[in-house]
């Protein structure tokens, strides 16, 4: 079933659950933020992807509003709750400053392959590990969702994009498994060489062989 929604694009990928503060400068898009707060109204971001529109975006609830500057300028919190499809694109809304489109909601599948999840659990742990960033791993929940470590895995826009078109877990999964087969062995090999790189100029204490 399709409905009108405001718009509003920007140059990246946002995805289901995920809280997304953001900077409000240009008019149309103050106006849109009294819209969500006078009329309980909710937005899209479709990405901004090759000089265009996608014809995918997630749909986002306004929390709050932190902070109102003197120029009129605004801070502001939201949440994605949903992915929906452009069907119509229309560069002002009637009466409006900002975009909106006819859209249809995307419905997703939940489920989860259980051992392609173990195998991508003890990538992410490698790869955290690899980076120093092992307090990601550590404060990762069990029941954890791809979407929750998409943005914290080394993928392209474009791939973040891909995600975001997949309509389940499952095909979530194995999007990102394969990136983790793919680029785990680059980084963990240039780690390597970061290290050999730190120990060249200085005593080395090596234990030899025995033979």
């Amino acid at each position: 079933m399709s409905r009108t929604l405001a718009l509003f694009p920007l140059s990246l990928v946002v995805f289901p659950g995920e809280k997304l503060n953001l900077h409000i400068f240009e008019p149309r898009y103050r106006q849109l933020v009294r819209d969500c707060l006078e009329s309980d109204i909710t937005f899209g971001i479709p990405p901004y992807l090759n000089e265009g529109v996608s014809e995918l975006g997630t749909e986002m609830r306004l929390l709050g509003v932190d902070k109102h500057y003197d120029n009129g300028e605004l801070d502001i919190r939201t949440k994605a709750v949903g992915v929906f499809r452009i069907r119509e694109f229309h560069r002002q809304a009637p009466g409006k400053l900002y975009a909106a489109g006819t859209v249809e909601d995307i419905r997703d599948d939940p489920s989860q392959d259980l051992t392609i999840k173990d195998r991508i659990t003890e990538y992410v742990q490698q790869l955290y590990t690899a980076l120093g960033l092992r307090k990601l791993f550590v404060d990762l929940p069990p029941n954890y969702r791809i979407y929750d470590v998409a943005h914290n895995l080394g993928l392209s826009t474009d791939q973040e994009y891909q995600l975001l078109a997949a309509t389940s877990e499952q095909e979530r999964q194995e999007i990102v498994l394969e990136h983790l087969e793919h680029i785990l062995p680059v980084i963990m090999e240039t780690e390597r060489l970061k290290d050999r790189a730190r120990l060249n100029g200085h005593f080395k204490n090596l234990t030899p062989p025995n033979f």
